[in-house]
């Protein structure tokens, strides 16, 4: 009789043991699991932050008359960078954005400092200056840089004169403003030049 009785209580404390080492097992795999869990969170924000783009693909565009004006460009931002003079070399064909060679679509031709731009796509060079700015149409749209450019390409350049902005620009900027039903001005602004000119829609 009391090796029966002994028995029982031998097996009542290994069950009870087995049952303690189940529970500290489930609880050990939650803990993991949360701090797992908490781990993925945190390192979301992180990772989204990494892929953003420091020159990010943008565009603007307007309707002029029956004038459609699309301008397509890589958008840099100055991050405490001296820009023309540093980043940008002076006197020297610039992309006029990054990556890619900017580009520029119309639907119709446009009369640009007394030359005709017919209708189509080009991609868009600069030669920034101190004292002036050259803007090139090339005919190539579709660029890489400005490795491929070839100036016997181009359709014609003109000359425009940099403003120097009150406030610096962080982003590089192209606004494309409407004036008139047959009329309007495109712009570029960036770090503390801005240049623009005024187009004129063919009809």
């Amino acid at each position: 009789m009391k090796n029966t009785f002994a028995i029982a209580i031998i097996l009542a404390v290994v069950a009870a043991c087995q049952s303690n080492t189940a529970d500290e097992q489930q609880s050990s795999q939650a803990a993991e699991h949360q701090h797992h869990s908490e781990v993925q969170q945190e390192s979301k924000p992180e990772a989204t932050e990494q892929k953003k783009p420091l020159s990010p693909h943008t565009s603007a565009m307007a309707m002029v008359g029956d004038a459609h004006i699309h301008i397509d460009y890589s958008s840099p931002r100055v991050r405490n960078r001296v820009i023309f003079g540093g980043l940008v070399a002076m006197d020297e064909v610039w992309v006029s954005g990054a990556h890619k060679a900017t580009w520029l679509e119309t639907n119709k031709a446009l009369r640009i400092a007394g030359k005709t731009l017919p209708a189509g796509k080009y991609a868009l060079f600069t030669i920034p200056g101190q004292e002036q700015w050259t803007v090139i149409f090339n005919k190539r749209w579709d660029q890489h840089g400005k490795d491929e450019y070839i100036e016997g390409e181009d359709v014609f350049r003109f000359k425009v004169q940099p403003e120097i902005l009150e406030q610096p620009q962080e982003e590089l900027t192209y606004e494309v403003n409407k004036k008139s039903e047959t009329e309007g001005t495109i712009s570029l602004a960036w770090e503390k030049k801005k240049i623009s000119f005024h187009f004129e829609v063919v009809q």
